[in-house]
């Protein structure tokens, strides 16, 4: 599979989100078709973007004490690296130690169903098996080369359209060593799912949903990435950044049913 941005597999085979072929996803359901009294706040929001060399090291500010990637913002970013997706973390956010060991995702491009799983712990305060999102997005996107199994990523809104639908799995210990072919009997709960969600356009859109106070002071946006203890647990990415990446084929999905 070619990240159509760098024409080519990453070399980091973390990187696992994928460009969509289309915006209909987007251009149909948009954040700004829902009234302002009917939009969320204070939600967790889902991105799928690029993924620079300049996030690979995030940077301690020491005035913030909060951990930076391309502080020098937009301009400062150079090599794309390929394509990731993460949670960004909204105002009131629960996600804590537990969730932050929990949710790595090792050396594989899960990265999708691990920005979404996150995001539903957030809502419904389980653990998620991660990786059968994983498994289901592939079977349901658009490229018939990822399939459960493989390395592959997939798009932001395969695995969306699947929270949908079918919902998720709590995860369990007994989990643990269970290959492709084992997730695939596992048995998802609606409940557990989303029952609609839109799209974000805008860097200004994030931060209604976000409702992160820390967030609007910083004018950054705040990531939960899903690298492990080697990453920091929360790094912030400057507004300019995020709307660059938005402009450069940027997924935004935003839970609307809470």
């Amino acid at each position: 599979m070619r990240y159509r941005p760098i024409g080519s597999d990453p070399a980091d085979g973390r990187l696992g989100r994928f460009v969509p072929d289309d915006w209909r996803h987007i251009e149909r359901y948009p954040l700004t078709a829902l009234a302002a009294a009917d939009r969320p706040t204070r939600s967790p929001v889902v991105i799928g973007v690029n993924w620079y060399k300049e996030f690979d090291v995030p940077e301690k500010d020491e005035k913030s004490g909060e951990f930076f990637v391309a502080k020098g913002g937009a301009k400062s970013l150079t090599r794309i690296r390929g394509g990731h997706c993460v949670c960004l973390e909204p105002g009131e956010s629960t996600d804590g130690d537990t969730q932050y060991a929990f949710y790595d995702q090792g050396k594989e491009g899960a990265c999708v169903g691990f920005g979404w799983s996150r995001c539903m712990t957030m809502f419904n305060g389980d653990l998620y098996a991660a990786r059968w999102l994983w498994d289901q997005s592939k079977l349901r996107d658009e490229w018939g080369e990822t399939n459960p199994g493989d390395n592959n990523g997939t798009s932001v809104r395969a695995a969306a359209e699947v929270l949908l639908e079918l919902g998720h799995v709590p995860w369990s210990e007994t989990y643990t060593e269970d290959d492709h072919v084992k997730r695939a009997a596992y048995t998802p709960d609606v409940k557990n799912g989303l029952h609609a969600y839109r799209w974000a356009k805008s860097v200004d859109e994030v931060h209604e949903v976000l409702g992160n106070p820390r967030a609007d002071e910083l004018g950054a946006v705040p990531f939960l990435n899903s690298w492990g203890s080697g990453y920091p647990h929360r790094t912030y990415m400057p507004d300019d950044v995020l709307a660059r990446l938005i402009k450069e084929d940027g997924e935004v999905g935003l839970p609307t049913d809470r």
